[in-house]
Formats: C-alpha cells, structure tokens, sequence
C-alpha cells in the first residue's frame, strides 16, 4: 500500500498541523491512517455505524456501491454465479485462487468427508421448544460445536483454521436442516456422500425415510446460485461482528455463532424473511397501489422492504443474477400463477416504472428475489436467514482466517464520544430525594 501521500490535520487549537499517510489500495477509495490519532492529538474520530472507517485491510472481497460492482478475490459475481458452483466458490474464498480439477476434486472429497455431526450434538436439538426460531436454535448449535472438536483450537496453528474452516462449511447444512427437521417433528436425515453440496442440502432438508427423494438438477442449481451470491459481502455488520470475536483469540465455532447472532437482524440477514412477510402483508394485487402510495409517504412508517441497498447506490448486481433464477425456477415449476408469486412481479414491475423509485435508485435487490426463489423451492420464510447462514459461513471463515494470520491485527476496542453524567459524588440512600 502506498503511504508516500499525507492527510493533515488541523485541529484549530494552536496546536502544529498533524500529518497522516494516505494508504491506496488496489481498488477503491484511499483511506488515511489514523492509528496513532489520539496518542499524538489526545482526540478520537467520531463516525456512528463506521461508514467511513477502514477497520482491516483485506484481499477478499471488493464492494463498489456506487458502480455495481461485486468481486470475489478480483472474479466478478456475475462470472461466478454462472461458470463456478458453490464449492469452487468456497475454495477461492479460503485459497485465493479459483481450484483446478484435481484441487476441486479434492476439496469437494474433503468437505463431503465432514458434513456428518456427532451424535451428541444431535441430541443437542432436543433442548429447543419445537417452535424456536431455527435462527435460535443456529446460534445455540453451531457455538456447541466448539465442546466436540478440541482436537483444532490453537488458532495459531495454519493447519488448524484449515479444518474447523472445513468442518464448519461442511456441516451447516447439516445443521441447517436439522434444525428445520427438529422444528416440524420429522427425524433428522444424514448427508449423503453421493450428492453435490446443493443436493445434499435439499435431501436433508426434503427427504423422508417413507420414501425415496431425488433433487431436482434445476432447483439445486437455483439454491447453489443463492449461497454464491450470499457467500460474502465484505465487512458488514455480521462479518465485522466474526472479525471483532475473532480479535479476542475466540475459538471459529464461537466466532460464527456470533456471526449468526447478527446475521439474524431484519436489517441484515433477515430481509428476504421480511420481504416474504410484507407480501403476505400486502395480500392482493389490488392493494399494490394502497402500498406503493404508503412507501412514498415520509409519515407513513411503512417501507417497501426488498428494494435498494444501503451499499449498492445504482443497482445491486446480485439482484439481475437472482431474478433470472426465479424465473427459471418458476418456469420450472409451473408456479408463474401462484398468487405470492403473481404479487411480487407486479410489485417488480410497478418499482421498476415508478418514477419516484427510479429517482431514488430503489431498485428490486437480491433479498426480493432470494425470498420469492426460497419459498417456491419449498423453504419456509423462517429457514430463509438460516440458508442465508450456510452461505455465508465461508466469507466468514475465510475473513476470520485472513485476521487472524495478519501480523498487524490485535484485539478491537472501538472508541466513544462520551455523553452521560460528569463526576460526581454519591449521596448517601438518606438524602437522596
């Protein structure tokens, strides 16, 4: 990184100006170094929700909001979501580089090698209420797995992070659909070897021991496409949350349940639940314009849930991927009449011509169409952030892995502005009024 160019800083306080390099990274904005801010000035930054703070420098992922612009390790989203599935994906995300045969062929073996669960953990489930959030329940059983594999918990160890990296991609699905199985009172399904990532998943999730169950190639594809597009996402606020665990020296298992913990906000992972909710909310075709009307009203709190992105300014480059997913998915299955699905393409379609969308850039993004292709696979709006957590479970050990061999990195300790009560004395209980 370059560091030849300095920011300075007057702070207006007779004081000399400071000067701060101005580190360039490969792509993006340059950011200014100000680690050594408040040992020089006594002074912090202020900036609620870090929207303009750097906390890591990082060769994973690269996010333009502004251009629609989504890169995996430098490797455009578009091009992976169509050439590469999920595992190579997964690969690239911990390695750098996309595999070549003989290494896919590998890494597919060894995660197959891992999606079973001990039985112990198993039982683990029966602790839950049979109606627990499956987020609740992610939380709880993914922490667990920590008390069964002390046999990789030096995180100073390379080899280590190796194989919790595996066995934690390897087993959230697994997890993932236990804790679907658990919550409709079905016996819980065991991975099949046989079966590629996708498949395995769906056969755990659908199958039953009544009867023999074939994943359909199409909506195996559908469901790959998702985890692609949901396999990272830079540092926001579920990766940060890793990231900051991770800091502590906490072991991975616990490092992603607190990835999990967050992920399950309606403001993060939990959005395309939410934009189920809202359609079912919204009922009919005939009371789109009674909505649409209500979005637009600054008084109204009602918001159309599904359209913008906090990072994507222009159009969430996801969102084109995943709406030619839903349609295949609907032509496959001959859902284009379902009375959800007619709903949500003229909500679609409404946005995409409304004037007062169009001006503010609100476009339909990847959780509307996530939700519509989830449940039309037979998914339940519960399960959906659930999903959204196998997915992201490898951005999250590839980022924590990342911190944790970097020399520079240290435990997190964000700073405050201070704005409670000065000192004071206690009075005694007596005379206090």
């Amino acid at each position: 990184m370059e560091n030849k160019r300095a920011a300075v800083l007057d702070l207006g306080n007779g004081s000399q100006p400071l000067e701060f390099p101005i580190l360039a990274g490969t792509m993006g904005p340059d950011v200014v170094d100000i680690r050594t801010l408040y040992s020089r000035a006594g002074v912090f930054t202020y900036d609620p929700g870090f929207l303009s703070t750097a906390s890591s420098s990082s060769k994973i992922t690269f996010i333009d909001g502004d251009k629609g612009i989504l890169l995996y390790r430098g490797y455009p989203i578009e091009q992976l979501a169509v050439q590469c599935d999920f595992m190579e994906v997964c690969y690239l995300l911990l390695n750098g580089e996309l595999p070549n045969a003989q290494q896919k062929t590998s890494f597919d073996l060894t995660i197959k090698e891992h999606t079973m669960v001990h039985e112990q953990l198993a039982r683990f489930y029966t602790g839950f209420r049979r109606d627990a959030h499956p987020m609740a329940v992610m939380v709880g059983v993914v922490g667990a797995l920590s008390a069964f594999y002390h046999d990789a918990m030096d995180i100073s160890d390379a080899s280590h992070r190796e194989l919790s990296a595996f066995r934690l991609i390897a087993k959230l699905p697994t997890i993932t659909a236990m804790a679907y199985k658990y919550n409709i009172g079905q016996p819980f399904v065991y991975p099949r070897n046989s079966l590629n990532y996708a498949e395995n998943f769906m056969h755990m999730m659908f199958a039953t021991p009544a009867e023999e169950y074939k994943p359909n190639p199409v909506l195996a594809r559908a469901l790959d496409r998702i985890l692609i597009l949901h396999a990272d996402h830079e540092q926001n606020a579920s990766t940060s949350t890793v990231r900051l665990a991770g800091s502590s020296g906490a072991n991975p298992f616990a490092c992603i349940s607190a990835g999990i913990a967050c992920l399950w906000g309606p403001a993060h992972g939990g959005a395309n639940e939410a934009c189920l909710n809202m359609l079912e909310e919204i009922g009919d075709e005939s009371r789109i314009g009674e909505y649409i009307n209500r979005a637009k009203d600054k008084n109204d709190p009602f918001r159309l849930v599904g359209f913008g992105h906090r990072v994507y300014k222009n159009f969430d480059p996801r969102a084109k991927l995943m709406r030619e997913t839903c349609h295949e998915v609907l032509d496959e299955l001959g859902l284009h009449d379902d009375r959800l699905f007619k709903l949500a393409l003229r909500l679609e379609k409404i946005a995409l011509e409304d004037e007062y969308f169009i001006a503010r850039k609100l476009y339909p993004n990847v959780d509307f169409y996530s939700g519509i292709v989830q449940r039309a696979l037979g998914i339940p709006p519960s399960m959906f952030t659930a999903i959204f957590t196998m997915a992201r479970t490898a951005g999250w050990i590839a980022q924590w892995n990342e911190m944790i061999s970097d020399p520079e990195y240290k435990i997190g300790r964000p700073r405050q502005l201070y704005t409670g009560a000065t000192t004071r004395d206690v009075v005694p209980l007596a005379l206090r009024t």
